[in-house]
């Protein structure tokens, strides 16, 4: 399978590509980047460690290049600051989105390729790609609420000393302020989180408000996220390659699942070789549906003024 990274200079593209080579899955890893003496540093020294990793085509190119790729991965945007929320970003970002998702048009692409959008705010971004390439929902795929239910269950796991591996909790809806906890459903080896002693409602909002805050924590401390979210990239990516059928919490364009229609957003969705398969609408609490319905609507908002 071949990869390409858009912005595959910049730290999230590298550290995907890093985690992807280590991953030994994909075959074919392309580096875009409009810095190409930084893309080819970055491919370079990913080829250096090649003989310990996976036997992989490691290579800068351009979208013209990429036109056979499976999967366009697009990681390019500028970053967040400490203080401006993801949904903050749209105007800053959507110009070179709209750039990156026309070269990927001119350059032509696979009928079946996949389109994975990484660049936030993802939920906005993933729509305004669904608009631009005019493919089926089910081949543009946003990273979603992915590395927010990735830091979740760690989370958790440390506040317990659990195997965070064990853990498993979801966040869904918007990839950002109005994300939406999913408790009902979270497990620990297969027993219900919340019967775990410790876990009361209070320890619940603490660890919900850590988590979602951790993008500007993390941006506050080191400048920005690199080895969580490449981990998050590539749990979806090898779900592609290998049509593993896993049930992850992507954003892809809604038509129904829990009242929600013509947003982008995450929900439960099996991922394989077709990209989202399909959406899978597990039972929730009242007031976790709710959440739901309002991180649609703020969704929806926010889209209606950049539409």
């Amino acid at each position: 399978m071949k990869v390409s990274i858009i912005g595959g200079g910049g730290r999230v593209g590298a550290c995907a590509a890093f985690a992807l080579q280590c991953g030994g899955i994909v075959s074919d890893i392309q580096i875009i980047d409009a810095n190409r003496e930084t893309a080819e540093g970055e491919a370079l020294d990913l080829l250096h460690g090649a003989a310990m990793t996976a036997d992989q085509r490691i290579h800068v190119g351009n979208y013209a290049d990429g036109a056979d790729s499976d999967v366009f991965l697009v990681t390019a945007g500028l970053r967040r600051k400490p203080d401006e929320s993801r949904l903050d970003l749209i105007n800053r970002n959507l110009g070179l989105f709209n750039q990156i998702m026309e070269s990927i048009k001119s350059a032509g692409m696979k009928r079946d390729a996949i389109v994975f959008v990484v660049s936030n705010p993802v939920d906005i971004l993933t729509m305004q790609a669904v608009r631009v390439l005019g493919l089926p929902w089910q081949q543009v795929i946003g990273l979603g609420t992915m590395l927010d239910t990735c830091r979740f269950s760690s989370l958790i796991a440390e506040e317990l000393s659990l195997a965070a591996t064990q853990v498993k909790a979801l966040l869904l809806g918007e990839h950002g302020d109005t994300m939406v906890p999913v408790w009902s459903s979270a497990s620990v080896n297969g027993l219900p989180l919340t019967s775990v002693p410790g876990m009361n409602a209070t320890l619940q909002e603490r660890l919900y408000k850590r988590t979602k805050g951790s993008g500007a924590e993390v941006i506050k401390r080191k400048g920005g996220a690199g080895w969580a979210v490449a981990v998050a990239i590539r749990e979806v990516i090898d779900a592609i390659a290998l049509n593993k059928r896993t049930l992850l919490p992507v954003s892809t364009l809604q038509s129904g699942a829990y009242g929600v229609r013509d947003v982008c957003f995450s929900v439960p969705t099996v991922i394989g070789r077709e990209g989202a398969i399909e959406h899978v609408e597990i039972d929730l609490w009242p007031k976790e549906r709710m959440g739901l319905q309002n991180s649609a609507r703020a969704l929806r908002d926010m889209w209606s003024k950049v539409a």
